[in-house]
């Protein structure tokens, strides 16, 4: 429905760039970006009868625009990719809900659930920079693991047992920390747990990485 819309930019010498209903007009000033932006919400509404969300539709410069997830900067005069905020509070939502004590039981679903979010996800938006930004995320997405796995040790016997087998060799220190009452939040961040569930135990484990996935499909 909108190849008329493209038709038309093209005739008035427009720089854009369009996918489905999403798209992007270039012009060299903000004054020029206002101006074009009204004329053309006139065509589409008045020429091809559609519906302009005027919320949606925006001004402004590149960097820190909002196109299809990404978003721009620029780097040593290049302009460069990036993931848009929005999209990486959606991506932590979503990785919130999948590691919630209450939506996965077990070692292997956390592991399948994760991977096939994670593959899909950096696949689509593997084209943006973002090793500072997966660094941060796998950090607090293995605290969350490390939440889901003291859940499931629940038990004081079996906290006690999973805690020596990790590598508490004193007895009597597995038990005091077996028999903690803090929340499971509240452990997920203590240094018994960082020591026993180290990051190179959860690899190992078969846990996935942000920062491994990205790695692997940028190489």
């Amino acid at each position: 429905m909108l190849n008329e819309l493209d038709k038309e930019l093209t005739r008035r010498g427009h720089p854009f760039v369009r996918y489905a209903d999403d798209g992007l007009i270039f012009c060299r000033s903000r004054r020029a970006a206002e101006r074009v932006k009204e004329s053309i919400t006139r065509f589409i509404e008045t020429k091809l009868h559609l519906r302009v969300n005027r919320e949606k539709t925006s001004c402004g410069c590149l960097c820190g625009m909002k196109f299809l997830g990404y978003t721009f900067y620029r780097y040593k005069g290049e302009c460069r990719l990036r993931i848009h905020p929005q999209s990486v509070l959606r991506m932590k939502s979503r990785l919130r809900e999948l590691t919630s004590r209450r939506y996965v039981k077990g070692y292997s679903k956390l592991k399948t659930v994760l991977s096939e979010y994670m593959r899909g996800w950096l696949g689509y938006f593997k084209l943006a920079d973002m090793k500072s930004m997966l660094t941060r995320i796998d950090e607090w997405l293995r605290r969350r693991i490390r939440m889901c796995i003291w859940k499931w040790w629940k038990r004081v016997r079996t906290r006690y047992k999973n805690l020596r087998k990790c590598g508490i060799i004193d007895k009597e220190r597995a038990l005091t920390y077996a028999n903690a009452r803090q929340g499971y939040w509240h452990m997920s961040s203590h240094p018994i747990l960082h020591e026993t569930i180290s990051n190179s135990k959860l690899r190992i484990a078969g846990y996935p990485s942000m920062l491994d996935y990205y790695r692997k499909m940028t190489s």
